[in-house]
């Protein structure tokens, strides 16, 4: 569904990306794992249109997205979540999902004056769409709460379910374990799995966390100083002496445990 062809990101003499060439296929959860600064959500911001590549291509379904800006991906399907969650905090959880959608007729001035029955009858069905949305999610009884005085693992359902509004094809998520307790953080998990398999998601996933990885994703992708290392299975990718020098700094003649990745 994604091909990423030798991709660079370059800051000044940084380079972020350094020829990354990766494949996402539909209806996968590919993981996305790498120590700090392997170039993972750089990555994602350049597949997403946030940061125009220094080189390289990306291709979706065939097509040439290559530096297409983030509004256009979103009206082809692709959406992307952050590490930080960035919820319309004085308006509602219900609200904050209504709003998804673009080409609201409420959004043009001449339809606030002679379409308000047509108003009217888009926001009874977002409303509807919303509600339907948060209670997949397990988090109707949040609906009227504003978004900003929910939890940190709350607002990473809200992004996820931002995602349900306009019925995304790839979603690329970013640390959605990050600040999340662990009740939470299996709710989210739950959720993902049945948007892959009930509505054919197709999902990438940054994550530190290796349980969740392990749960959720095959395959794993490996990063390290902007490059590929390795992909396969989590089992394979811990087994891997490219990874285990990455993420610890030695290899396996110093008779470090694969398993210690897992704690990376």
């Amino acid at each position: 569904m994604i091909k990423v062809e030798n991709l660079r990101k370059t800051f000044g003499g940084f380079h972020a990306v350094d020829g990354a060439s990766l494949e996402i296929e539909k209806g996968s959860i590919t993981g996305l794992i790498g120590p700090n600064g392997a170039g993972k959500t750089t990555l994602f911001n350049v597949v997403a249109g946030i940061l125009g590549p220094t080189s390289g291509r990306v291709t979706m379904d065939g097509e040439d997205i290559t530096g297409l800006p983030p509004h256009e991906l979103f009206h082809k399907g692709l959406l992307r979540t952050f590490q930080i969650a960035h919820e319309f905090s004085s308006m509602s959880c219900r609200e904050n999902l209504m709003m998804v959608p673009a080409g609201q007729s409420g959004e043009t001035l001449l339809n606030t004056w002679f379409g308000r029955k047509r108003i009217a009858d888009e926001e009874r069905a977002l409303r509807a769409k919303a509600d339907e949305v948060l209670e997949f999610l397990t988090i109707s009884h949040l609906a009227d709460h504003k978004a900003g005085q929910v939890s940190g693992g709350q607002k990473k359902l809200l992004e996820l379910g931002r995602t349900m509004m306009v019925d995304a094809k790839i979603v690329f998520l970013d640390e959605v374990g990050a600040g999340v307790n662990r009740t939470l953080l299996n709710t989210i998990g739950d959720a993902i799995i049945r948007l892959n398999q009930e509505r054919g998601y197709t999902f990438v996933v940054i994550e530190h966390d290796m349980d969740f990885i392990g749960r959720l994703c095959d395959p794993v992708i490996c990063m390290a100083e902007g490059k590929v290392l390795a992909e396969g299975t989590l089992d394979e990718i811990k087994a891997n002496e490219q990874v285990i020098e990455a993420y610890l700094g030695t290899g396996l003649k110093n008779k470090k445990s694969p398993d210690a990745t897992a704690s990376a």
